[in-house]
């Protein structure tokens, strides 16, 4: 059934030219709602820009003059967006066809999900699918340890996380965010925090809309595919401005975001990968070094965020405590329209 609510896409590149032409197709040729797509190019150098030209018809696109980020970026294009949703997508993802219109569905079930996300499948740089398809994300969750991973990364694909689940937060790659909740949780006017840059941007807005009382909601019916470039353990093969960011939003994450009750529970979890990621540094990555002068220098102005998030509070200690698990922690959704969306989803397949 078709929406009348208007649904933004937003993207942003930088050296996007090998996927973008593949990406922008399987939005526009998605079914259902209304959308409008919304791309910033972070002064690309690679062709991105000659190929964006080629959609300038069909898509908003704006061509920053310099790198502004990807947490920068998405703010920019968020504030030019009208949909009522907005879905965040990296330009290596491809979506199938009912892609959009299962996560609206979903979205819908509950006015406090302010967050929905899909199964993504692994995909090579290439395009190539594995014959048996591995799992790339089904949403994110959190260690004691203070790590987000994607639930079923690397995971054949063969048959789990077949049901709706309540989880800790989606990947930025392809998220479904309500407007609503948007506007609640951004915090001067900014949904993902600059200062991050790039990377973890997403699991920092996961944790601040649960502390404030907003649900994220995984739903099998909508698929996709991702070119995962980062993932634990290839830190050697990224580049050194990704391994430094990650750390200093580590911290800049849990400054923000920490409660008092969530470090008296896992403090020694917390301590160890601290000390393991400083030795790292030290030993191994010393251009990461660099990311304990950002933390310090922005201190105060990260400092007067967790105010704010922390004055707009709105869930107890221990429902924020049993997100944070070795193991991905999911929980029961609402089982109504159940046949409506497994219809939707064997539409899209077929």
């Amino acid at each position: 059934m078709a929406s009348n609510e208007l649904v933004t896409v937003t993207l942003v590149t930088y050296n996007s030219g090998r996927y973008i032409k593949r990406c922008l197709e399987s939005v526009l040729a998605q079914k259902g709602p209304r959308i409008e797509i919304i791309v910033i190019d972070n002064n690309s150098t690679d062709g991105t820009r000659a190929i964006l030209e080629g959609f300038e018809e069909r898509c908003r696109i704006i061509y920053n003059t310099l790198n502004a980020g990807f947490a920068a970026a998405q703010n920019q294009a968020i504030e030019l967006s009208r949909g009522s949703w907005i879905l965040t997508l990296n330009p290596d993802v491809l979506l199938m066809p009912y892609f959009i219109q299962a996560l609206l569905e979903a979205g819908r079930l509950d006015n406090r999900i302010g967050t929905v996300c899909g199964k993504l499948l692994a995909m090579s740089p290439d395009f190539d699918i594995e014959a048996r398809p591995r799992v790339d994300s089904t949403g994110i969750y959190f260690t004691p340890h203070l790590r987000h991973l994607d639930r079923g990364s690397r995971e054949v694909d063969n048959g789990h996380y077949l049901k709706r689940e309540y989880v800790f937060g989606a990947t930025a790659a392809a998220a479904l965010y309500r407007r609503a909740m948007i506007d609640d949780i951004s915090l001067n006017g900014e949904f993902f925090d600059p200062d991050f840059f790039v990377y973890r941007e997403d699991a920092d807005v996961a944790w601040r809309a649960q502390l404030m009382g907003w649900r994220c909601l995984y739903t099998p019916y909508a698929r996709g595919y991702h070119v995962r470039a980062v993932l634990p353990g290839n830190r050697r093969v990224l580049p050194r401005e990704i391994n430094m960011h990650s750390v200093k939003n580590r911290f800049l994450m849990r400054m923000k975001n920490m409660t008092g009750d969530l470090y008296r529970r896992h403090w020694f979890a917390i301590t160890a990968r601290d000390l393991v990621v400083a030795s790292c540094c030290l030993l191994y990555e010393h251009y990461s070094l660099r990311a304990f002068w950002h933390v310090l220098k922005n201190w105060r102005r990260t400092w007067e965020k967790r105010k704010l998030i922390m004055a707009h509070k709105r869930v107890s200690d221990e429902y924020i405590a049993g997100w944070f698990r070795f193991e991905p922690v999911s929980r029961p959704a609402p089982k109504k329209r159940e046949a409506v969306l497994q219809s939707r989803a064997q539409t899209a397949e077929s």
